[in-house]
């Protein structure tokens, strides 16, 4: 398996943000376990969980959606140099506004935070019967849990979004939802069987 840490220095360097390895290696270990073979990610950013997610065996297939233009062309290079182009689906468009056809077995959100309840919700009719909706980013650096750590106006604003999304979640009558505290805190929603 090649190695990421090219693509992680150049994050750090471009201030991109990706997934926490804690995070990336729970996802990547519920794909091999549940033998997930078709991923959804809202928000490719540079690529990086991506093929993480393909690496996981060679039938994943990944559709990913970016609406950031730069970052979409730098992903698919990365796709290219780490030999999984054939098997990952990149999309430059507004996860909002596209319209997706297909079921996924894992809808993996990562994207704008103050979207998240839209993007369940919409994406939601993508998910295959057994299929979950997975979520990162739900601790936001320790701010959902303590608003005290930031003074900044419009992170505090983005955090009560995140709350409102955890809310969503727990009062959802159609989803059970699991929270794992791994990494920046994930969430796991499966559809709940009707009789």
């Amino acid at each position: 398996m090649q190695e990421t840490l090219s693509i992680r220095k150049f994050a750090i360097k471009n201030a991109v943000p990706i997934m926490q390895d804690e995070s990336n290696e729970f996802i990547c270990k519920y794909i091999k376990e549940h033998n997930s073979k078709k991923i959804l990610e809202i928000g490719t950013a540079i690529g990086f969980s991506s093929i993480k997610f393909a690496q996981v065996r060679d039938d994943v297939l990944v559709t990913t959606i970016e609406n950031d233009i730069d970052r979409h062309i730098k992903a698919k290079e990365n796709f290219k140099e780490f030999g999984v182009e054939e098997r990952v689906t990149a999309i430059y468009a507004d996860a909002l506004k596209y319209e997706l056809e297909g079921e996924f077995d894992v809808i993996f959100i990562d994207a704008a935070k103050a979207q998240y309840i839209n993007y369940f919700e919409k994406y939601k009719k993508n998910l295959s019967p057994d299929g979950v909706i997975i979520t990162d980013n739900l601790s936001f650096h320790g701010m959902v849990e303590d608003m005290s750590l930031t003074n900044n106006y419009s992170t505090k604003r983005l955090v009560k979004k995140i709350r409102k999304y955890i809310e969503f979640l727990n009062q959802n009558k159609e989803f059970e939802t699991t929270f794992y505290d791994c990494g920046d805190k994930i969430s796991v929603s499966k559809r709940i069987a009707s009789n």
